[in-house]
């Protein structure tokens, strides 16, 4: 049988912890087996930016950060399941990428 894995990111970590709970709850629910919530290492991505737009003075920085949460739950392939996947609808913030093993 055949393993999908589900890949779940987003800066948001809110959303992506209750995305990654519903799609636990619908793999539960249809009772395929899966491995649980795989949290991934956080992606900070530094970008600083120069406060003065003036060439004179000292160089001063605001560092902005963007951190992107990862998720990954790996289930026993279902079509039911997979065609609920496909058909949830997620907030602008939560990517998510499904790949069949």
């Amino acid at each position: 049988m055949a393993i999908a894995r589900v890949k779940l990111s987003s800066p948001n970590i809110g959303l992506l912890n209750q995305i990654s709970s519903t799609v636990l709850d619908m793999a539960e629910k249809t009772g395929v087996k899966h491995s649980g919530i795989i949290p991934l290492p956080t992606k900070k991505m530094l970008i600083p930016v120069r406060k003065s737009m003036c060439g004179g003075g000292t160089e001063t920085y605001e560092k902005w950060q963007m951190r992107v949460h990862k998720r990954i739950i790996d289930i026993n392939s279902d079509e039911r399941l997979l065609k609920k996947l496909m058909h949830l609808e997620l907030p602008d913030d939560v990517y998510i990428e499904i790949e069949m093993k």
